[in-house]
């Protein structure tokens, strides 16, 4: 069979990688596609856009592709799966009434509150003044939250008034453009984050492996938040009596109230949870598709081939699967982004090296890159994600550094820390 993978990050190299891996499928095209994904056996880029969804729908078609899978979350929110779907295509994504999960933060907050999934407090604003008003009778540090999407950089953790007043202020004067245009205020949670991706057909859901990323571009988890640093599963954070605990109080309430709203919704479902000193999981965000860096280290691990499990989400059967298989190993990824990011970065730079990170046991996933001339340059503000595997934590994490010291652009950027808070 063909399959068919939309979006252009690490996150969708990482999907056509696995995909191609399973001895079902023959084919994958994506669309767009980046530098890595072209030069991918097996794989073909098609250069269109995200938001073509005729022009998507007709490669689908007229290639006879058994399955799409939906990488980021911009098209799921925009109705990219109602659209494919009314063609008759097998999509694994949510529809755009499901995706609002991510595309509004209020709007998964009640869905959290109906569902009696635990999460921190908050309040919701549409006007600065009476945010900051608010926002002088809460305790500090204190979480400030664009509503809409904002490619993983809308939230600040205030540790002052100050700096509150000043996220606030931003987002509604339009740093984030309309995803600002509603605030989420937020009450600062203690503990550990944890990322835990499940799949789901609307009826059933299963956890894949629990992950942590690391959110922030500094080491010691400083400076602004990004998409993503660096990765690695299995976390110690999430044992399997925690991992139980989600499935009874998050996962299975979320996908039972989704489904009284009347919404079928087919893909991942993503908690982002932060786990307290005494092991309780609480729900920071829900994402809608498959988490990026997540994604690079919980895939590796997965033995039961992706297809499998995507395609019985999509024809709502998840139940008859059998069980996931595992590989008994440990994944670790890390980020090199170009100097600059989260904000302003130089792009088209020359990448070297890449053959020798491989050399070294890793496997390096493309993100914001490009094929040109045959050069691969750099082409966004993450640029790549050299991801390895070891028996251990310790020994996958030391041939993903000694990987990415193979490789080489101007002004690379990686943080020297991942792991720091399980090693």
């Amino acid at each position: 069979m063909k399959a068919l993978v939309l979006g252009s990050g690490g996150r969708e190299h990482a999907l056509a990688w696995k995909l191609l891996a399973s001895p079902h499928i023959e084919e994958v095209m994506c669309i767009p596609g980046n530098g890595g994904t072209a030069t991918l056996p097996g794989c073909r880029n098609m250069g269109l856009s995200l938001s073509d969804f005729e022009g998507i729908a007709r490669v689908a078609l007229v290639n006879n592709l058994s399955l799409v899978v939906v990488g980021p979350e911009q098209p799921l929110a925009d109705g990219i799966t109602d659209y494919l779907q009314q063609q008759g295509l097998k999509v694994f994504g949510p529809s755009q009434a499901g995706a609002q999960i991510e595309a509004s933060k209020a709007w998964a907050k009640d869905l959290m509150m109906e569902a009696g999934i635990p999460t921190a407090a908050s309040e919701v604003f549409t006007e600065v003044a009476p945010a900051i008003a608010y926002l002088e009778q809460q305790p500090l540090p204190i979480v400030i939250k664009a509503d809409g999407l904002a490619a993983g950089k809308g939230v600040t953790v205030a540790p002052t008034r100050d700096e509150a007043i000043a996220a606030v202020q931003a987002a509604f004067e339009g740093k984030f453009g309309t995803a600002g245009d509603r605030v989420v205020i937020e009450a600062y949670l203690t503990g550990q984050e944890a990322s835990v991706l499940a799949v789901t057909d609307g009826e059933t859901i299963i956890p894949l492996m629990p992950a942590q990323d690391h959110k922030q571009i500094g080491e010691g988890d400083t400076g602004p938040n990004t998409g993503g640093m660096g990765a690695y599963a299995p976390t110690p954070v999430v044992t399997p009596e925690i991992l139980d605990i989600i499935q009874e109080k998050v996962l299975e309430p979320a996908i039972a109230v989704l489904k009284q709203r009347g919404i079928d919704y087919r893909g991942v479902l993503y908690a982002g949870l932060m786990i307290s000193p005494t092991g309780d999981p609480c729900v920071i965000e829900f994402n809608c598709r498959f988490g990026d860096p997540e994604t690079q280290v919980v895939l590796p691990l997965l033995e039961t081939p992706l297809d499998e499990v995507l395609l019985a989400c999509a024809e709502k059967r998840l139940a008859d699967l059998p069980p996931l298989r595992w590989k008994p190993a440990s994944a670790a990824c890390v980020v090199a982004a170009a100097a600059g990011y989260p904000e302003q970065y130089a792009k088209g730079m020359v990448i070297t090296g890449l053959e020798a990170a491989a050399e070294n046991g890793a496997v390096v996933f493309h993100a914001g890159t490009q094929l040109h001339q045959g050069q691969v340059k750099a082409n966004g503000g993450r640029v790549l994600n050299v991801t390895a595997l070891g028996e251990t934590f310790d020994e996958a994490l030391a041939t993903a550094y000694a990987a990415i010291a193979e490789i080489q652009f101007e002004s690379m950027y990686y943080r020297r820390d991942i792991g720091f808070r399980i090693r």
